[in-house]
Parts: structure tokens; sequence; C-alpha cells
């Protein structure tokens, strides 16, 4: 069974810097993210990695929803 995590309110600062260091893009299509609105940020994530992200983002206070794949 694996996880997608989407991004679903959040600092729009602290966005940039979680989805640029999670997903590995460039800052134009980090940006093209940040524009969206929830936002799946991973996808396919065992549900260890996905509490391990879930809680780093809850952390700075962003909203997340975890949903099987």
């Amino acid at each position: 069974m694996t996880f997608n995590l989407k991004l679903e309110k959040f600092d729009v600062a602290v966005k940039i810097i979680v989805i640029k260091e999670m997903r590995d893009l460039g800052l134009r299509e980090v940006k093209e993210l940040v524009e969206k609105t929830l936002v799946v940020v991973k996808k396919q994530l065992t549900k260890e990695e996905a509490e391990k992200i879930a809680t780093k983002l809850k952390e700075i206070r962003a909203t997340i929803v975890l949903k099987r794949h």
C-alpha cells in the first residue's frame, strides 16, 4: 500500500523550501508548483515515508492530506 502526500495549507515562503527539498526541482518548476493549490508533494510513499514527511510539514504548521494510492 502506498500513499500520496498533498500540501493543503501553508506559508508560501515555507512551501517553496519544502517542495524544493523533496522534489529536487529547479526554481522555475518550484514556482509553478507553488502557484497551484493542493499540491501533491510526493507520490507512492510507504506509510513510514509518508508519516516522516508529514511530521516535518506539521512542524512548520503546514496542513497536509495523506491519501492511499
